[in-house]
């Protein structure tokens, strides 16, 4: 894998360098116009997943070895998940470690739930397990998807990201209204979605069932400072997540039904 080594550094001093990721696939338009974006400030590199892995969320493939595809010189494909990416990116294909580390910009919304099915926030949590900043970058409602608005928004948030240090463990996941017409940023808690028809059953040709797992959201719960409050109020959520997933408060509780 040597031969797939990429500097980031050329004849000029590059000041920051991100790497970018997703789970909608390396020919997404998110990712193509966030590097557009973020190549008129700073320095990139994508390596990005094959084809889609939406909902992949933090899985590693370890059953069968990984083909990296160069597409150019700092542009990879991986027939991986977006951990996959982050990961052979972090521990093997860059010689320098980047700044930071960006996942998206997503095409669907990564609010409450989503956050632990998503491949989308596994990009930016891998990234923070490696000791690398992350942010996860979505699109709440794909139907009217403004990608440069959204690279816009998202340039901003990272600007603001390299003028302070996110503490240890700690990643954003922001999403971004269907149209911001100059709101703000909201820093928010998970609300919850609730679903409704998640498992769908059929019968294919030869009389056997089948499912799929769908279903619609029919509404969301939570707080008027959650994430899903946010962009009804048109405004974009920004929400930090930590990697330490344990029940502090309920420590003791438990520690005593064991006494």
């Amino acid at each position: 894998m040597s031969n797939l080594l990429i500097p980031f550094y050329g004849q000029k001093t590059v000041i920051r360098t991100l790497l970018l990721t997703n789970d909608d696939g390396i020919y997404a338009e998110g990712i193509r116009v966030l590097r557009k974006a973020v190549n008129s400030r700073w320095e990139s590199i994508v390596v990005a997943p094959e084809s889609e892995q939406s909902a992949a969320s933090h899985a590693l493939t370890l059953n069968r070895p990984l083909r990296v595809r160069r597409i150019d010189g700092k542009t990879l494909a991986v027939d991986g998940t977006p951990a996959d990416c982050v990961m052979l990116s972090l521990e093997g294909l860059l010689k320098k470690r980047p700044d930071l580390v960006v996942s998206g910009i997503n095409s669907g919304a990564n609010l409450g739930d989503d956050v632990i099915y998503s491949g989308t926030v596994a990009g930016a949590a891998e990234a923070t397990l490696l000791g690398v900043p992350g942010i996860a970058v979505s699109f709440a409602e794909p139907e009217t998807t403004d990608f440069d608005e959204g690279a816009s928004l998202a340039l901003k948030v990272i600007e603001t990201l390299f003028e302070h240090t996110l503490p240890s463990g700690v990643f954003l996941n922001v999403n971004i209204p269907a149209r911001f017409h100059g709101g703000r940023f909201e820093v928010t808690s998970l609300g919850r979605r609730s679903y409704r028809d998640v498992i769908v059953e059929k019968v294919d040709p030869r009389g056997k069932p089948y499912y799929w797992i769908g279903g619609q959201v029919s509404k969301w719960r939570g707080d008027d400072a959650c994430d899903f409050a946010a962009i009804e109020r048109g405004n974009v959520s920004i929400t930090p997540l930590h990697l330490d997933m344990t029940a502090r408060d309920r420590l003791n509780e438990v520690a005593s039904w064991f006494s």
